[in-house]
């Protein structure tokens, strides 16, 4: 499937931007952020396919764009370590072929998906982390980030703890998408539970637990909590019953999240390989988007 243009001649995008506490929660300021910086990363999306781009390019840009936004959990909006620290974590996956790469514990750029497809794109590994991570980006040229352009840094004391936010518990963001093709890509980015320990990598840039494509059955991108989607391969598992089980995606998701994740545990997004999209979660909000060629346009931040 990863040669001429698909005889349907479709494509489709989905984007999130965290599970966790709902809406109702927030003020009307964070609501109306969110759901702006939804838009324009479903759009930044959206128009790579809509011009016949790929997949990749299209979850590259809709990640790196929630990543600039700063009102997500990822990128210029990164929670802190215990430590006081930004140590971000991303991968993307090719569903075509397989083709992945990952970063974690990287604290020199805003983007690290875009380092992560470097990885995938430049070298024979999957994942780098830490100052190897770091020194890879420096390598490639990548702007190298200051304080300012995290604004979990700007005006704090460096000698107070970081605090634990519960605002909003998830904040990773993440794409999955289809392209004329009709090969698949999934992306996730993260700066990872607020407050935890240095050193921490969650799901995100673990391809099998929070990222996974593969053209004849989908590809899926999670939020949530990250020791939980490890511990149960979730995104593999997910494509696995489509694969083996002759299952759904959104039935397999449903009953992963009903019966075998713990309450509020987080959520995913998912799209087949005919470009069919889900959004499931087991927490009160999740905020997510979704688009395709027959004119959907769609943002929440709850389902």
């Amino acid at each position: 499937m990863s040669g001429e243009v698909s005889a349907e001649l479709t494509w489709s995008i989905a984007i999130h931007g965290g599970a966790g506490s709902g809406p109702e929660t927030w003020g009307a300021e964070k609501r109306d952020a969110r759901s702006r910086g939804l838009a324009v990363a479903l759009a930044a999306g959206r128009d790579v396919l809509a011009a016949g781009g790929t997949a990749l390019d299209a979850v590259e840009a809709a990640v790196a764009s929630l990543e600039d936004n700063g009102n997500f959990h990822a990128g210029r909006g990164a929670t802190l370590t215990r430590d006081g620290h930004v140590e971000l974590d991303a991968a993307i996956m090719d569903g075509a072929g397989a083709g992945c790469g990952g970063v974690a514990c990287i604290g020199v750029t805003a983007n690290p998906i875009r380092v992560a497809r470097r990885v995938m794109n430049l070298t024979s590994h999957v994942l780098l982390v830490g100052p190897g991570a770091d020194a890879f980006a420096k390598d490639q040229g990548f702007p190298l980030a200051v304080p300012s352009d995290f604004r979990s840094l700007v005006g704090r004391d460096a000698k107070q703890p970081a605090e634990q936010s519960s605002e909003f518990k998830f904040g990773t963001v993440g794409c999955v998408a289809r392209d004329l093709r009709g090969n698949l890509a999934a992306a996730t980015s993260t700066s990872g539970t607020s407050g935890k320990m240095s050193g921490r990598v969650g799901d995100s840039p673990i391809i099998g637990a929070g990222t996974f494509a593969a053209n004849d059955y989908g590809a899926v991108s999670a939020t949530g909590l990250g020791e939980e989607f490890i511990r149960r391969c979730v995104a593999y598992d997910l494509i696995a019953q489509v694969r083996y089980a002759n299952r759904t995606l959104a039935s397999a998701a449903e009953e992963m999240f009903r019966e075998r994740l713990p309450e509020s545990a987080g959520g995913v997004i998912a799209i087949d390989a005919r470009g069919e999209i889900s959004v499931t979660h087991n927490t009160p909000g999740m905020s997510w988007g979704a688009a395709d060629r027959s004119g959907r346009w769609e943002t929440g931040l709850t389902t």
